[in-house]
C-alpha cells in the first residue's frame, strides 16, 4: 500500500492524498460506506459502484465471524469474492461491538470473553486470534484489537484501558508479521490511537502509535458521547503527532459538519453508520440542508430530492414520493434513501478534495458547514 499526498489547504490543515491498495485507488479525504455484515443496509453493491461510486467500504470482524462464519468466508475465497465486491475493504477488529456489549463481556490481558448476542454461546477474542479473523476474512485494511473506553469515564480507567490496548497491539503487529495474507494480496494494520478525552493519554498513545511505524493510523474511542469541541481537541492533538506521510482514519464518524471540521484537521478517512441509519429513518442529508422526509411540509413537494446533488436516485425521485414510501413503509424508501444519503456524503468528501486542491477549502468549508447543518 502506498499513499501520496497530493495538496495541501494552505488556511488549515485539510489533505488531498492517493492511497494505493491492491483493490483500486482511493481519493482522499474519503468516507468509506459501512457494511457491518458484508452489505451496506439497503443498497446493493451494483448501485455502491455505479450510483455511489464508492472506492472502499466496512466489514466488521465480531459480525462476519459470528455470521456466516469463517469457515464460509474462506471457502468462498475471502469477503471480496463472497460478497461480489472487487474495490478495497476495511474491516473493524470488533473492539467498539465488544465494547457495547455491556455485561456480557469480560476484559482480560488475554483478550475479550464474550457471549454471541446472536445466541449466547461463549467466545475468546485475543490480539492473535482477532488478526488470524481479518486475515481469512481478507480486508485490504485489518484494524488492531483494541478497548474502547466509553464516556464519561474515569482516568485511572482510561489510563489503564489505553496502556492494554498499547500491549494488545505490540501482539497484533508480530502476528501480523509472523503470519502471511490468505488471497494474494496485501493486507495492511493500522493500529488505533486510545486515550478517551485526556489530553496527555491522547498524546501518549498518539507518539506510541506513530512509533509502530504501520502503513496508516487510526483513532477510536471518539465521537461516543463527548462534546463535539472535545472531539475536535484531541483529533487536532492527535493529528500534530501521527505521520503527515500516512493516512489517518477517525473512526465512527459523522455527521457532514464533522466530516468537514475534522477534514481541516489533517484527517484523511471516516467512517459512520449515520447516512444509512437515518435514512431508513427519513433524515435526508442535501447540499442545502437537513430534511426529515417524514413531515407534512414535503407531502405534496414535488421537486427531486437534491437536483444540485446530481446522481440517478437524487434527480429520479421526487420529496412527496419518497415521503409517500417512507411512511408507508415500504422497503423501496429505505432504499432510495440510503442511496441518496451516500451520494451526498461521497459527494462532500470529493468537493472537499476539490476545494482543498483550489486552495479554497478553509473559506468553503465554514460556508458549507452551517448550510449542511441546517433543518429545512
Amino acid at each position: 500500500m502506498k499513499f501520496n499526498l497530493t495538496a495541501k489547504d494552505p488556511h488549515s490543515k485539510a489533505r488531498a492524498g492517493t492511497l494505493y491498495t491492491d483493490h483500486g485507488e482511493i481519493q482522499t479525504p474519503i468516507f468509506m460506506p459501512v457494511g457491518t455484515a458484508g452489505s451496506v443496509k439497503a443498497v446493493h453493491q451494483h448501485e455502491l459502484k455505479n450510483d455511489i461510486d464508492a472506492k472502499i467500504i466496512l466489514g466488521n470482524t465480531y459480525h462476519l465471524y459470528l455470521r456466516p462464519g469463517l469457515s464460509l468466508i474462506e471457502k468462498a475465497g475471502g469477503l471480496h469474492q463472497f460478497i461480489g465486491w472487487d474495490r478495497a475493504i476495511l474491516t473493524d477488529s470488533g473492539g467498539y461491538q465488544v465494547y457495547s456489549l455491556g455485561d456480557n463481556r469480560k476484559i482480560t490481558e488475554e483478550g475479550v470473553i464474550f457471549k454471541s448476542h446472536i445466541d449466547g454461546s461463549k467466545h475468546i477474542f485475543t490480539p492473535e486470534g482477532v488478526m488470524d479473523i481479518e486475515r481469512a476474512i481478507g480486508a485490504d485494511i485489518i484494524m488492531a484489537f483494541d478497548e474502547c473506553t466509553p464516556y464519561p469515564c474515569e482516568y485511572d480507567y482510561a489510563k489503564k484501558s489505553m496502556q492494554l490496548t498499547h500491549r494488545w497491539l505490540e501482539r497484533c503487529v508480530k502476528r501480523v508479521n509472523e503470519t502471511d495474507p490468505k488471497y494474494g494480496y496485501e493486507q495492511v494494520l493500522f493500529p488505533i490511537v486510545q486515550g478517551s478525552v485526556f489530553k496527555d493519554l491522547r498524546l501518549q498513545s498518539a507518539e506510541f502509535i506513530a512509533g509502530q511505524n504501520q502503513q496508516g493510523n487510526a483513532i477510536g474511542g471518539l465521537s461516543v458521547g463527548e462534546p463535539h469541541e472535545m472531539m475536535y481537541e484531541m483529533t487536532e492533538l492527535v493529528c500534530a503527532i501521527l505521520p503527515a506521510d500516512k493516512p489517518r482514519y477517525l473512526m465512527g464518524v459523522g455527521t457532514p459538519e464533522n466530516i468537514l471540521e475534522c477534514i481541516a484537521l489533517g484527517i484523511d478517512m471516516f467512517d459512520c453508520v449515520m447516512p444509512t441509519r437515518n435514512a431508513r429513518n427519513g433524515m435526508l442529508f442535501t447540499t442545502q440542508g437537513i430534511i426529515n422526509i417524514r413531515n407534512e411540509k414535503w407531502k405534496e413537494d414535488l421537486s427531486s430530492l437534491d437536483p444540485e446533488l446530481g446522481g440517478h436516485i437524487s434527480t429520479s425521485y421526487s420529496k412527496a414520493y419518497l415521503r409517500h414510501l417512507i411512511i408507508s413503509k415500504e422497503i423501496l424508501g429505505a432504499q432510495i434513501a440510503s442511496i441518496h444519503n451516500l451520494t451526498f456524503y461521497l459527494w462532500l468528501v470529493r468537493q472537499a478534495r476539490q476545494k482543498i486542491e483550489e486552495g479554497t477549502f478553509a473559506t468553503w468549508k465554514d460556508k458549507m458547514v452551517r448550510i449542511v447543518s441546517q433543518r429545512l
